[in-house]
């Protein structure tokens, strides 16, 4: 069992022509409303792909019997929640630029009360965005442990992260968060990624390295039509991890990671577009050729 521990949100996504200058305005050029949170979103791509998760999360009374409890359940997603009385779920609203960058709004709502919770013990644990003090309690009692900071990287203080650090096996980290976490720790990014055996960087339309093993591995993106970028780094972890469940190899479960992304980025919302293990890999099979057998090397 995989257990993904960090927010459950209601997503409004926003494209916006450009982000404008402080004191100034723009206009909102299409506004659509989507189940989201990193952790509901990774947890959501494993089940989809036939792995076993629960989801650890926080949510309002609000979300019992709504459309997204529904959902979660219709997958297969286990849930662990915390249900804060008086609280609503979680509410993220992310503007996208022309460009593709991003800028995200996040209200943590029923999240509040992860600070307050005592941290479970789990076997298989993947830590995606959360409170930063939750997330060491639950690393330093986890036996294997995956993180990924996302954005709320800035929350966190330098003792935070290597509390973390020393605990994990594997490190998720877009471009930007690397930078934060070298900033935040004052060590060079190779000093990092000597810290964790295994460490995956992704680089928007670069693709993905992985480190592992003193060896650098470059992963290019399965190239279709984007509409949305939203939501393709939580399914492309969905993708690694359900991929290493069934015993791959790290660069197996990266391509398979990269080929999970490539779905979720051609329609609008991060839980729309989710492809099954068959359909994942029929397309990896297109770009990367045949799937390896688990445990059976590269």
């Amino acid at each position: 069992m995989i257990h993904v521990v960090g927010h459950t949100a209601i997503d409004h996504i926003l494209r916006v022509p450009r982000f404008p200058e402080r004191n100034c305005s723009t206009f909102v050029s299409d506004h659509q409303v989507f189940f989201g949170g990193g952790a509901a979103n990774i947890a959501a791509g494993i089940a989809r792909l036939g792995a076993p998760v629960t989801l650890v999360s926080a949510v309002g009374e609000d979300f019992a019997g709504s459309e997204y409890e529904g959902w979660l359940r219709d997958l297969g997603v286990a849930t662990r929640f915390f249900i804060v009385p008086g609280k609503h779920t979680p509410t993220a609203f992310v503007f996208t630029d022309e460009k593709g960058d991003q800028i995200t709004y996040f209200e943590w709502g029923a999240s509040g009360t992860f600070a307050r919770q005592e941290a479970p013990a789990l076997d298989h644990v993947h830590l995606a965005t959360a409170d930063p003090d939750f997330n060491v309690r639950v690393a330093e009692k986890g036996r294997s442990v995956s993180f990924d900071p996302g954005q709320d990287i800035i929350w966190y203080s330098a003792d935070q992260v290597r509390r973390i650090l020393a605990r994990i096996r594997i490190l998720f980290a877009n471009r930007h968060e690397m930078e934060h976490l070298t900033r935040i720790l004052e060590m060079e990014r190779e000093a990092i990624i000597a810290r964790v055996p295994v460490v995956v960087v992704t680089m928007d339309t670069e693709g993905s390295v992985l480190y592992t093993g003193g060896r650098e591995h470059r992963i290019p993106v399965v190239p279709v039509k984007a509409v949305d970028p939203t939501g393709a780094g939580d399914a492309y972890r969905a993708g690694f991890l359900a991929a290493t469940h069934r015993g791959h190899s790290p660069l197996t479960a990266c391509r398979v990671g990269a080929t999970t992304a490539s779905f979720v980025v051609e329609k609008a919302g991060c839980q729309t577009n989710l492809p099954d293990w068959s359909r994942m890999a029929a397309r990896f099979w297109t770009h990367f050729g045949d799937l390896p057998l688990p445990n059976g090397g590269e």
